[in-house]
């Protein structure tokens, strides 16, 4: 009867290349006609936006933009602090070897530093240092040869793997929307700061989709007719859904958020409000726990077979932890004083990740920019700060072999100055850690049966005496044996406790 297989897909999630890439974006900006002169700077600030990212042969090409805002002492009798909104739009191409268009591109872009420069009082150089992290994945599916039936006799070695299996991609654009009312005393001027951050995700597999639900917390500081300088601050919900065809509950789903575009404009002075429109891309990517019995090995002592084998890279143990880090400190900064304090920009740094006794270990500083009201001409100045922290996360099962994935989110901020001028600093720093192993297994994707060799003598035998390295295994491969005759014949009970130079009585098919 004629060899018959039964075969099955694997759909596998490969790293094909990860790597980090820094690059410089600069550009002039011109001071508006309607804005009086620069003087100085006094802060500047920027969001980057990627607005297209795609995978050419051997390259992956950026298409972004770095929304700036540049708050400045304007060269007048009154001093006075104004604004100038910018954007850096940039091109950035990377060479990546094995890139290949079809692949799936997965980027982090971070706005490292920002820097301006007066030129003279109309134009402004503006510097920004950009940090890239970019993954290529391909998504391969491979046919393996899952049984097989209609042949006797037949010696299979068979390994258990746990793997998870791509179950699809999808990707959906929404939008945040809201008009921010402000105080009714308050004439807006202009828009001096924006700030934008998406917190509190959650997700729910449902009816093939997955339903996403956020917040964009938003930021405004904004200046009066009166030359106020305020700050309005707000929450606006984000929802949507991603369709996912054959996506279940019982299915790993990562989900990410990317700001795409923001609109920020103030309505006629009389409305007292300011539009905000965020363009958000939710990307998913949905993977499977499979526990697999895969065919490593196989033979037969009546039959020539051949087959044919080859590696694959799979991705294992991927999971998620994620933990809140609380951090309370308390800093004397005699500049700010008692002072009002208009905004604070938060940037966690992790310098150092180490992995210990199923536990991550973050070392690394905090960087603080504040933004407050000064007593001197310019009415308004900034300070920064740093100090360290360390924190740990439990993470049972992690090793130093797992790739870890951390994102770090700012849930929370909050600062007090006292009445001994000190600044009482709560931050509640969410940790996310996506964790998972790369690792080779071999599958065996076809199997073709030569002829049937005719069966002289079942029981003749052979002494053999074992070697290092041997199993039962190779021993009964190679002797054209079964597994199950030497350890009937010689009453072996613990296959892996074969010792060196033991005698074994091999009974063995004759070709």
């Amino acid at each position: 009867m004629a060899l018959e297989t039964a075969k099955d897909n694997l759909v596998l999630n490969q790293i094909i290349s990860q790597k980090t890439d820094t690059f410089i974006v600069e550009n002039d900006c011109i001071v508006p006609d309607i804005k009086p002169d620069i003087l100085n700077v006094i802060s500047s600030s920027g969001m980057v936006c990627i607005y297209k990212k795609e995978i050419l042969d051997g390259k992956v090409r950026i298409d972004g933009t770095v929304n700036t805002y540049i708050m400045y002492l304007a060269d007048s009798e009154e001093n006075s602090v104004r604004s100038l909104n910018t954007n850096l739009d940039f091109t950035q191409i990377i060479d990546v070897d094995k890139a290949k268009a079809g692949m799936y591109l997965d980027t982090n872009v971070n706005l490292k530093s920002l820097d301006c420069r007066v030129l003279n009082g109309r134009k402004v150089q503006i510097k920004a240092i950009l940090e890239l992290e970019s993954k290529i994945f391909s998504n391969e599916t491979v046919e393996y040869v899952k049984e097989v039936s209609n042949l006797n006799n037949i010696q299979f070695l068979n390994s258990d793997f746990q793997i998870n299996s791509l179950i699809g991609a999808g990707m959906q654009k929404v939008y945040a929307k809201d008009t921010l009312q402000i105080d009714e005393t308050d004439d807006l001027v202009e828009v001096m700061k924006t700030d934008f951050k998406i917190t509190n995700k959650d997700n729910k597999i449902s009816y093939n989709k997955v339903l996403i639900k956020a917040d964009l917390q938003t930021k405004i500081i904004y200046l009066t007719t009166d030359n106020r300088i305020n700050l309005k601050e707000a929450t606006i919900p984000i929802v949507g859904f991603v369709d996912l065809p054959n996506i279940s509950e019982d299915h790993i789903c990562d989900v990410k958020y990317e700001i795409k575009n923001v609109i920020v404009k103030p309505n006629n002075v009389e409305e007292h409000s300011i539009y905000v429109e965020a363009e958000i891309e939710v990307s998913c990517r949905a993977y499977e726990n499979k526990n697999l019995k895969m065919i490593q090995d196989l033979y037969s002592p009546t039959v020539s077979l051949n087959f044919t084998q080859r590696k694959v890279k799979v991705m294992q143990k991927r999971e998620t932890r994620s933990g809140t880090y609380n951090i309370r400190e308390k800093k004397l900064i005699p500049e700010i004083a008692s002072n009002k304090i208009y905004d604070v920009e938060v940037m966690p740094i992790v310098g150092e990740q180490t992995i210990s006794n199923n536990q991550i270990i973050y070392n690394g500083e905090i960087s603080l920019n504040f933004i407050f009201a000064s007593n001197g001409n310019t009415g308004v100045n900034t300070k920064q700060i740093s100090f360290p922290f360390s924190y740990s996360m439990d993470f049972d099962g992690i090793t130093k072999e797992s790739n870890v994935d951390t994102i770090i989110e700012i849930m929370s901020q909050d600062f007090v100055v006292s009445q001994d001028s000190n600044i009482d600093i709560k931050i509640d720093l969410n940790f996310t850690a996506i964790s998972g192993k790369d690792t080779s297994i071999s599958i065996i994707d076809e199997i073709q049966e030569d002829e049937n060799l005719a069966k002289k003598s079942l029981y003749s035998m052979v002494i053999y005496f074992v070697k290092p390295g041997d199993t039962v295994w190779k021993i009964a491969k190679k002797f054209n044996s079964t597994v199950e005759d030497i350890i009937r014949v010689n009453g072996i009970e613990d296959t892996n406790n074969l010792k060196i130079g033991m005698q074994l009585f091999i009974p063995r098919y004759h070709e």
